[in-house]
């Protein structure tokens, strides 16, 4: 009777493996995910990602084809390029993606150093200009449930550390919305219009697309 209740206790004391497997450590800060506790700040709806709001921010969307991929805000002489892609349950795609990005950099005939940036590792590159000159540039990345953002800050905010605090607390502040279906790894996750905008846009005449529906706040624009 002693024997199977020792049994029973350590059965119970210790955990199935399955279980732990699907517990996720809480983030200390953001990006965040959609289902994860964030704060309730004023942010732009873009489907499956939430920016931030703030009067000096301008906010352009980047088109491929019909599809909206990714977002582009601007601030102080600079920019910081975001954009969600899906990844596998167990396990994140950030290393893979990097070195694919580091790769892209060089047969553009560019630089890039690995360092260890706020948000982990990060590469700094130089890519040459329209006019052959290098233009600094830093590549972000970031492991969250299901999804990795990417990201990339140009301008001033690639050689000022001040500047690029600013973007950098955006990042922190960004809410990431996956989404429960089906997606391959790497399939960047679609954006959308605001629905004031989408409104906005509705009510322009033929050919003439106001892309900045916002009165006050981020201007939205799209580039391709």
């Amino acid at each position: 009777m002693f024997g199977r209740r020792r049994k029973e206790n350590r059965r119970a004391e210790s955990p199935d493996p399955a279980e732990e497997a699907e517990q996720v450590p809480a983030r200390e800060s953001g990006p965040w995910d959609a289902d994860e506790p964030h704060s309730a700040r004023e942010r732009v709806d873009l489907g499956g990602l939430r920016l931030p709001v703030d009067p000096g921010f301008e906010i352009q969307l980047t088109v491929e084809g019909d599809r909206i991929s990714g977002a582009v805000i601007l601030s102080q002489e600079s920019a910081l390029q975001v954009q969600a892609l899906a990844a596998p349950k167990r396990n994140g795609i950030w290393d893979e993606v990097r070195a694919e990005v580091a790769g892209a950099v060089k047969n553009a005939g560019g630089t890039c150093e690995e360092r260890q940036g706020p948000f982990g590792a990060e590469l700094d590159a130089r890519i040459p200009g329209e006019d052959g000159t290098p233009q600094p540039i830093r590549y972000l990345g970031i492991d969250g449930p299901r999804w990795l953002l990417r990201a990339a800050i140009s301008g001033r905010a690639a050689l000022d550390a001040e500047v690029a605090a600013t973007l950098e607390n955006v990042i922190r502040d960004i809410v990431v919305v996956r989404g429960d279906g089906p997606m391959a790894p790497h399939e960047p996750i679609e954006l959308r219009l605001p629905a004031e905008a989408r409104q906005a846009m509705g009510q322009q005449e033929p050919g003439r697309p106001d892309l900045k529906p916002f009165e006050r706040g981020p201007e939205i624009a799209e580039t391709r």
